[in-house]
């Protein structure tokens, strides 16, 4: 009986100490494979802990994705109904009538005077610069004709 159990308790710190001699105490064995436990006991803990926290995230990820999943079948709803909208506007007439022609007095842009047009000056809305002789309407020598007042 003494020998199966010396036997066992070599096999026992050969695997705790592959690299130790084989004569050790049967205390020292016992106190590594105590240790030995204990170690892998913890660490079996933090993987369990790890796990959980793992398949948290993982739970939070799917509710995620489901989320967006909606959020883009939502929108491409919304996308379709908007681009049914935009046809179905392109296909009808224009809401807005043409607009009406200028009345009499404002349709014509001057006088004529002779062979001459004489632009009206003080029609709202009107502007008259463009019937005016080019001379007149050229600024690049103000400078020198009209120089600022200090």
């Amino acid at each position: 009986m003494e020998i199966g159990s010396r036997k066992r308790f070599m096999e026992l710190g050969s695997i705790l100490d592959p690299g130790k001699t084989s004569k050790m105490d049967k205390a020292v064995i016992l106190g590594d494979a105590v240790r030995m436990l204990t170690q892998l006991r913890d660490e079996a803990q933090k993987l369990k802990e790890s796990k959980k926290i793992m398949q948290e995230k993982i739970n939070e990820l799917k509710a995620e994705k489901n989320e967006l999943r909606d959020e883009k079948q939502r929108l491409k709803e919304e996308k379709e109904n908007l681009e049914q909208h935009v046809k179905a506007l392109n296909t009808q007439p224009g809401f807005l009538p043409h607009p009406p022609t200028i009345p009499a007095p404002f349709s014509a842009s001057g006088q004529v005077l002779g062979s001459k047009l004489v632009p009206f000056m003080g029609y709202p809305g009107v502007s008259m610069w463009q019937f005016m002789p080019p001379a007149s309407v050229d600024t690049s020598h103000d400078h020198v004709l009209h120089p600022p007042v200090a």
